[in-house]
């Protein structure tokens, strides 16, 4: 596995080793002793999520508060552009945000760390996208950073408006944001 650093403090894009033919194609998508030895994580995954998108959908900047969530994620078929926001205010780089396009082709993963807010836009007709997170989704806890917040300054590769959701569409800016210690 091959693991590239990112503009954010512990944030990944992990490359695996694909093993192809003309079948067709295998990789582990994930190896707890590979993801401690190779990249140093060793968080324990206690919950899986799969979702479906449309080109065009925006979802986040999600995050929870007070159980963050720690997120390996990868897309199985389709492209996104996923994006990382460093939202604690302890790290060396808080406020920095780190892009990246997953893709059923690229078959990269991304590995946001606790305290980050994560979201994407799916730039194929369709997108599956799938992900491990370290801690359970608690409604209750959840916050919404505005995606197209000036300060961040996240370049969405947008051609028109992007299809929301209505808790996204009322996000916060990320000035006024609950943010990490």
């Amino acid at each position: 596995m091959k693991v590239i650093r990112t503009e954010i403090h512990d944030a990944l894009i992990l490359e695996p080793k694909v093993f192809g033919d003309a079948r067709g194609f295998f990789l582990e998508s994930y190896n707890q002793r590979a993801l401690a030895e190779t990249a140093g994580i060793r968080d324990a995954f206690v919950q899986d999520n799969h979702s479906r998108s449309a080109r065009g959908v925006l979802r986040g900047l999600h995050y929870q508060l007070r159980q963050p969530q720690g997120k390996l994620v990868r897309v199985a078929c389709g492209a996104v552009f996923d994006v990382a926001v460093d939202i604690r205010r302890s790290s060396p780089t808080f406020g920095k945000v780190a892009c990246v396009e997953l893709s059923g082709d690229n078959k990269r993963l991304f590995w946001l760390p606790p305290g980050l807010a994560h979201g994407f836009l799916t730039l194929s007709e369709t997108a599956d996208f799938l992900y491990k997170t370290t801690a359970y989704y608690a409604p209750e806890d959840e916050r919404c950073i505005l995606w197209n917040d000036a300060e961040l300054a996240i370049p969405w590769p947008l051609t028109r408006a992007p299809a929301l959701s209505a808790k996204d569409a009322q996000g916060l800016p990320f000035a006024v944001a609950e943010l990490y210690s």
